[in-house]
């Protein structure tokens, strides 16, 4: 757990470096769509394809190399157990980064088409391969608990014994996350290819053009600064999380992995809300953009409201499923304190995904730019060293940082967006005229 800890700092900047240009060809995509402008979709869509993967690619390049010494920085002790099995995870996911881009670039294109449910089950059906292949790439056929609970501990034996296979250990997770992305990626780009989800490309499409590249850099860089910086500022926490030891570190994982959980609904919302903002602004209909931003911060402020409370009533059980074994005890109970401190505060996270994406979809990209920086940079990051280092509060004071910076983010993208100033479009509307009686 603490390995995954220290390794996905390192992923989700890669992630964040290329992710940021998809946003791009999903702002362009559906203000395109919303403008009319169906010619361009396609080659958007291949433009965004192709300068992605290749920044994405050079980037893990980079990365893949220096491995070991940003481990280092980050709080990893080389020669450690910890150390290796993060070396061996973080270089694995570095390999298949073309799955990984080519899986994200289809949901993001498809969203600013408007369909969510094509990713939706792709997504679906990655998750199944991944949660099949995990325990087998991990555990092998040694000590896998999947036949203790199936009652086929027999048949595990004998396969044991036909094959000798013990896993990867946690290199395991990682080539089971690569496998399942890929799969849903060649399946991505064969539904792109054959035209069959609205978005129908050719190869031409995938021929970087100057223009093009130059449209995407424009909207999709403060995307790509902003998801770097929160990336980086990720990074930066892992390593105040080191200073408090390797149980804090472990149960900052835990808490993450609850966060994610927590935030589906957020997430869903966010990307349906993004997709109507940008087609309607596309359309010049500002209004109709503004009240979807409206509607989906009410509604996520009242579901993740009751998540909080769950969250802050039920904290220890709530950790204890994602570790047992020795230490557990000791993580679990850092990790209660994190759902008590930070589970009321949910909500603050759940209205600052759904603002910075109507900011994002318009094509204000630098002011949701600005705004990850304040929450991260500003608020999180100074309180939790504050506390931390000068009040001695350890992991807990870590867990009043991340509230504040909730509270704190949210109360500032709602000044901003009541603002009204975001709703300017970015693409050229060039509609054709409407056909008249005579």
């Amino acid at each position: 757990m603490s390995a995954l800890s220290f390794s996905w700092p390192l992923v989700s900047l890669m992630i964040s470096v290329g992710g940021g240009f998809t946003v791009a060809g999903t702002v362009l995509v559906a203000q395109n769509k919303g403008a009319g402008n169906h010619d361009r979709v396609d080659h958007i869509a291949g433009q965004t394809i192709a300068f992605v993967t290749v920044v994405a690619m050079a980037f893990s390049v980079f990365e893949w190399v220096f491995v070991p010494q940003m481990l280092s920085l980050i709080g990893t002790t080389p020669g450690t157990q910890v150390h290796a099995y993060s070396v061996e995870y973080t270089r694995t996911i570095f390999l298949g980064v073309f799955f990984m881009f080519g899986f994200f670039i289809f949901q993001a294109l498809l969203r600013g088409w408007g369909d969510t449910t094509t990713p939706m089950f792709l997504m679906l059906f990655g998750v199944v391969i991944n949660v099949l292949l995990d325990p087998f790439l991990t555990l092998g056929f040694q000590a896998n608990p999947v036949f203790e609970y199936l009652g086929l501990m027999g048949l595990q034996s004998s396969l044991y014994q036909a094959t000798g296979f013990a896993g990867f250990g946690v290199q395991g997770a990682a080539i089971a996350t690569v496998i399942s992305r890929g799969i849903g990626a060649a399946v991505g780009f064969t539904l792109l290819f054959s035209g069959r989800v609205g978005i129908h490309l050719s190869l031409d499409d995938l021929r970087l053009r100057a223009e093009s590249v130059r449209r995407i850099v424009a909207i999709g860089a403060p995307m790509s600064v902003e998801q770097s910086t929160r990336a980086l500022g990720i990074t930066a926490l892992t390593a105040l999380f080191a200073l408090a030891g390797t149980d804090a570190v472990a149960a900052f994982g835990i808490g993450n992995r609850l966060t994610s959980l927590v935030f589906l609904p957020a997430l869903g919302l966010a990307q349906g809300t993004e997709t109507v903002v940008s087609q309607n602004i596309g359309a010049e209909k500002t209004e109709r953009a503004k009240r979807a931003v409206y509607l989906a911060t009410g509604l996520i402020t009242a579901v993740l409201a009751v998540v909080g409370a769950v969250a802050y009533l039920f904290a220890e059980p709530i950790t204890s499923i994602f570790i047992t074994g020795e230490g557990a005890a000791r993580v679990v109970k850092i990790g209660g304190d994190y759902l008590r401190i930070v589970g009321p505060t949910f909500f603050g996270i759940g209205v600052f995904r759904i603002v910075s994406g109507g900011f994002r979809r318009s094509g204000s990209t630098r002011v949701a730019m600005v705004l990850s920086i304040l929450s991260l940079w500003v608020f999180r990051l100074p309180s939790a060293y504050a506390l931390i280092e000068w009040q001695g509060m350890g992991a807990t004071g870590i867990w009043y940082g991340v509230a504040l910076s909730n509270v704190l983010t949210a109360t500032v993208a709602a000044a901003w967006f009541l603002r009204g100033t975001w709703t300017d479009s970015v693409v050229e509307l060039t509609r054709k005229p409407a056909v008249t009686d005579d």
